[in-house]
């Protein structure tokens, strides 16, 4: 006489649906990493994501203006690199962080040189003003800076 088996699961999990980080970023679990423009994208692509780093992004680019620690080399590639490294770095050095719409890589080599120092995991502090301090740690906020990134990824995923 055949049987009805029924199997019971000991505990049923709901699914939870995660972001893939984007493609060509990988997140190096031996050390420190940092994120530089990739040299070989158009500079009208980068140049896009360098103002939507030092606008939006909120990212200290004040080293990269005139006077600078790191205003020389005075060209496209070294201060998007710097940008994206300190977003890079305040938002927790996440893959998703280190894309601008592909004009960025992540490398375990210190871009530091001189007296221009590149931020590390944990080195980023926020030296804004108290009220900005506020809105930076606000819940809406962090929204609008999910929705500003995904923004980005989406106009330079075109």
């Amino acid at each position: 006489m055949g049987g009805v088996v029924v199997q019971e699961k000991a505990d049923a999990a709901m699914p939870i649906t995660t972001l893939s980080p984007p493609e060509g970023n990988t997140t190096f679990l031996d050390g420190l990493t940092w994120c530089v423009a990739h040299a070989g994208v158009s500079q009208i692509d980068l140049q896009n994501a360098l103002d939507w780093a030092c606008g939006l992004g909120m990212a200290d680019c004040k080293p990269i203006q005139e006077g600078g620690p790191c205003y020389e080399p005075d060209n496209l590639v070294s201060h998007a690199s710097y940008a994206f490294n300190n977003y890079y770095q305040q938002n927790g050095n996440s893959d998703i962080a280190c894309n601008f719409g592909g004009t960025a890589v992540l490398t375990k080599h210190n871009p530091s040189y001189g007296k221009c120092n590149y931020a590390g995991p944990g080195s980023v502090s926020s030296t804004s003003a108290p009220s900005l301090f506020i809105l930076k740690n606000s819940q809406s906020f962090v929204w609008w800076k999910i929705a500003g990134t995904l923004l980005l990824l989406l106009y330079f995923g075109r």
